[in-house]
């Protein structure tokens, strides 16, 4: 009798931190992604400032360009992300009120993006390979069973946080909340992040992001989600970023 308990108590806590994130890493998810997205800002002083923009992503967010509709202030800025796995991430931003392309280096990936609190680095996947992955302990959430998984980067890797811990439902292996902390070891983000179910794909609809530290906060809401609509690679270029796409 005791055996049994013994070894069935084994096996529900053998996953070990490398185990989930590979789990993660292979979720079934579209080959690409369309939507608005609705991005409200609030500053310490309660101030909101909300901007509308325009998202397409392929090969699970590797290729991503964004494209600001409003307000009028940053209408026609765009974004454009190509991940690489064995050099530095390109990252640009499109200025037309500059009319310049300006390169976000490996040193400024640190830096807010569009002044929300989301960093450039935020925008950007996590490699398996530049992580150490520990399982710390297990825990519920809105009556979701989550492991509570710590990601620490490996020596060399370049990041602002020393590691964050990411609440995974264990049912789909989905990230529903998530701490990040700064280099110093102190909370700097709180993260949440809710999903909607469409053709079998659970895909984020909302992200919410705290700074503890700053005292500010930003609500990614997603809508008119479309997907596997057979964008093609070569959308992901520089002078796509200068064309607003036509509604």
């Amino acid at each position: 009798m005791y055996t049994v308990l013994f070894v069935l108590t084994s096996m529900v806590f053998s996953m070990t931190g490398d185990e989930l994130s590979i789990l993660m890493d292979n979720r079934k998810s579209p080959t690409d992604i369309s939507s608005d997205m609705n991005m409200e800002i609030t500053n310490k002083k309660g101030r909101k400032r909300t901007l509308k923009v325009k998202s397409i992503s392929k090969d699970n967010s590797e290729k991503q360009i964004l494209w600001f509709l409003s307000p009028a202030d940053d209408k026609g800025i765009a974004y454009l992300k190509i991940e690489h796995k064995n050099k530095d991430d390109e990252i640009r931003l499109w200025l037309p009120a500059f009319k310049k392309i300006r390169r976000i280096s490996a040193k400024k990936k640190a830096d807010s993006f569009m002044g929300s609190d989301l960093s450039y680095e935020d925008m950007t996947s996590r490699q398996i390979e530049d992580y150490n992955f520990t399982i710390i302990k297990e825990d519920n959430i809105n009556n979701q069973d989550c492991y509570v998984m710590k990601s620490e980067p490996k020596k060399g890797i370049k990041s602002e946080y020393s590691k964050h811990l990411t609440w995974v439902t264990k049912d789909k292996y989905l990230p529903v909340k998530e701490e990040s902390y700064d280099r110093d070891n102190d909370l700097l983000k709180a993260k949440k992040f809710k999903y909607i179910e469409i053709d079998s794909f659970d895909l984020i609809n909302e992200i919410f992001v705290e700074n503890i530290q700053k005292k500010s906060n930003t609500l990614l809401k997603f809508s008119n989600l479309q997907i596997n609509t057979n964008i093609k690679d070569n959308l992901f270029q520089e002078k796509n970023m200068k064309r607003l796409p036509r509604k």
